[in-house]
């Protein structure tokens, strides 16, 4: 089953709570780009897929809002090598 991911816009972030441990995916927004800046998940939950889930929403959320994504995150820059359908969004 998926987690619950949510955009918190006050914290510049998307976020998911898996049993009680908080994870995150940062970013900036200036000027039409979206530069995720860190991805966090937490190393008792890790390997779930927690960080993807929160990559992927947020590449989804710069894919309908016409933003570009610039990945200074070595998470969301493997993960965007590895899903060429991301490519468009990249600077």
């Amino acid at each position: 089953m998926p987690n619950i991911i949510k955009h918190n816009t006050g914290q510049s972030r998307f976020e998911t709570t898996v049993e009680g441990h908080l994870c995150v995916a940062d970013y900036q927004l200036a000027d039409g780009i979206m530069t995720m800046t860190h991805t966090l998940v937490p190393r008792p939950i890790e390997g779930r897929g927690i960080a993807g889930e929160l990559v992927a929403a947020a590449l989804e959320y710069a894919k309908m809002n016409d933003l570009k994504v610039d990945p200074h995150c070595s998470y969301v820059r493997d993960y965007m090598h590895r899903h060429p359908e991301t490519q468009s969004l990249h600077v």
